[in-house]
């Protein structure tokens, strides 16, 4: 080998070095281990607001937590592999621009230890494990669109469809999208509201109940509303009534009111009733997520 070719070898060898421990640029903002092992890939932790103090846990224990704090342990594995995901998804981006995460409805529902014993009792071990391993089979696994971490919404049932991110938080992402989600199940419920309670939680006059000026969006969930001359939107009406959803029917019945609803949630990103439905059709995690997901790439951290 001549003197030229050796040291154009030397020169390049570095390089192939790097580019082999950083596959992917990210921007996240987590703490890093072990920095002075340039070998490892560093492990990733999270801070946790729980209870008004933080706590610092694994990235991967805090997922174990979060799908046990938000989706039910009976579920299918696939369902629940795509509810990792799309937790571990949701808090790398939060944590893009934030120095630690609310374990409570704020962010992500974190459940500790000692919540998943009381409320699993006998089960634990046994849910415990299969959640774990659902975790640790996506482990480090995340969405992407255009090279970032998505903001992975996700809600309990659909109404028969996604809702889009700009009409409830005035976000405009590519990936979230209205779409049809035909594999949610008896959506519908009912609340019952006597005429005067309903009145009084909407402030408005009560000789009768009128509904006029009703708008719907393509998901069939209500925008706006008239109701006895009174403008709502259809997500203050949600709040103020404390409903499954803004996809809604109003009937006056003497003195009572009888709510309709169908779906459970805000609509935006991944039905996680839906997702189960799928999974026990045979859909694969990835699957899933690419379905109430549009366009998005899964790839590890």
């Amino acid at each position: 080998m001549n003197k030229k070719l050796a040291f154009l070898v030397v020169l390049l060898l570095p390089v192939t070095i790097i580019s082999f421990f950083f596959k992917k640029e990210t921007n996240f903002n987590l703490e890093e281990q072990n920095k002075e092992n340039k070998q490892n890939v560093a492990e990733k932790t999270v801070t946790v607001n729980l209870d008004q103090y933080n706590e610092t846990l694994d990235l991967e224990d805090y997922v174990i937590g979060v799908v046990a704090g938000e989706m039910p342990a009976l579920f299918e594995e696939e369902a629940l592999k795509a509810q990792a995901i799309a937790s571990r998804t949701y808090a790398i981006n939060y944590l893009k621009s934030n120095s630690s995460i609310s374990g409570t409805i704020n962010n992500q529902v974190y459940a500790t230890q000692e919540e998943m014993k009381n409320k699993w009792k006998e089960n634990y071990d046994k849910y415990y494990n299969k959640i774990k391993n659902a975790v640790e089979a996506t482990k480090g696994q995340i969405m992407y669109y255009n090279n970032e971490p998505i903001k992975a919404y996700y809600y309990s049932m659909s109404n028969g469809y996604t809702e889009s991110s700009l009409n409830v938080f005035n976000e405009q992402n590519d990936y979230l999208n209205i779409i049809e989600s035909p594999f949610d199940k008896d959506n519908s419920y009912e609340q019952v509201f006597q005429k005067e309670v309903f009145c009084q939680k909407l402030d408005i006059s009560c000789e009768f109940i009128e509904l006029t000026n009703i708008k719907k969006d393509k998901s069939n969930r209500i925008e706006t509303i008239s109701i006895n001359n009174k403008n709502f939107t259809g997500i203050e009406v949600r709040q103020k009534l404390s409903l499954r959803s803004t996809d809604f029917t109003i009937i006056e019945d003497n003195n009572i009111v009888k709510i309709t609803t169908k779906g459970y949630g805000h609509g935006v990103g991944m039905s996680q009733h839906g997702a189960n439905n799928m999974a026990k059709q045979g859909y694969k995690y990835e699957e899933i997520l690419k379905y109430y997901y549009q366009n998005i790439e899964i790839d590890e951290l």
